[in-house]
């Protein structure tokens, strides 16, 4: 099965040049089971991105570009009362929204209003939605894949706390190589080839690498420095709140599918510090008076790995 990992990583990499690391940070998010979010300059790269993974691993998906007159309704679905045929009589029918699929493709999704930004609590966290009084299940396996303008552009609204922490990772790609942006300049459209990308992973496979992501083993000296990561960032860093349970249920989540995709059966310290950046720093970034950047690095200096 690993050798299905690795033919998507070699095609994602074909797709988004001189990124591997960016890369196998948001494979492993999907492999952990959690939702990306991709934030970073328009033109950058983060929709192709998100297309390029729902073509390796076969997901049918459903994109939504949100706005700031994006409504609930338009993400979650509503009831349309329809007559029956040459009757008066009808009867309230629900019309699902595009979160019914298995990839969702919130692009921009900063520019929607808290509001609608909201409707997506439910959907990420207990992978169904409640639409006047009825709950309705998701498709599986289900993944958001945000992206998300610098809130210091204009037209943008800052995701919720709650929301955020709803996020396992997220990633920023940033400007390529030179070497990497000449193969842009001189290549294909990497929009056309993520369409026409083949699947390597069957969506049947991954809930089977999901799984074998669970079972990766996580010895006690591994646990103790998590712990040790997780008392700092709550009682030590003077930030104005720590990890949560999720957050730290999230770091070693992340910290064995970096693994899995490693080719590896057990967690090493190594492992948690690959990731740490990609699910602490927008969780903790709020509350850092040194900015997001500053958040995983000095967890990294301050925290021993063997004490």
């Amino acid at each position: 099965m690993t050798s299905a990992v690795s033919a998507a990583l070699q095609q994602l990499n074909q797709i988004i040049l001189g990124k591997p690391e960016q890369l196998k940070l948001a494979l492993s998010c999907l492999l952990a089971d959690g939702h990306l979010l991709i934030e970073d300059l328009p033109g950058m790269g983060k929709t192709t991105l998100a297309h390029a993974l729902a073509g390796v691993l076969g997901l049918n998906y459903n994109r939504i570009q949100f706005t700031s007159d994006l409504l609930p309704a338009d993400i979650l679905g509503v009831s349309i009362f329809e007559k029956e045929p040459g009757s008066d009589l009808g009867r309230f029918r629900f019309h699902e929204g595009p979160v019914f699929s298995q990839l969702l493709l919130a692009d921009e999704i900063n520019r929607a209003t808290p509001k609608s930004q909201s409707a997506l609590l439910e959907a990420m966290e207990e992978r169904q939605v409640t639409v006047e009084g009825e709950t309705r299940p998701l498709p599986e396996p289900f993944f958001v894949i945000a992206t998300q303008n610098p809130v210091s552009q204009s037209g943008t609204f800052p995701l919720p706390e709650s929301q955020l922490d709803r996020f396992l990772m997220r990633i920023s790609l940033g400007y390529p190589s030179e070497q990497a942006e000449r193969q842009l300049l001189e290549g294909a459209s990497r929009r056309d080839m993520a369409n026409q990308l083949q699947a390597q992973i069957t969506p049947q496979q991954l809930q089977q690498l999901q799984r074998q992501v669970r079972d990766i083993h996580a010895s006690a000296s591994v646990l103790d420095y998590l712990q040790r990561i997780i008392a700092f960032s709550r009682y030590e860093s003077g930030y104005l709140y720590g990890l949560s349970p999720r957050g730290a249920l999230a770091l070693l989540q992340a910290a064995r599918a970096w693994a899995l995709v490693h080719e590896r059966q057990h967690v090493l310290p190594e492992d948690i510090q690959a990731v740490l950046p990609a699910v602490v720093d927008h969780r903790l970034a709020d509350a850092a008076e040194g900015g997001a950047h500053s958040v995983s690095a000095r967890i990294l200096n301050s925290v021993a790995v063997l004490v």
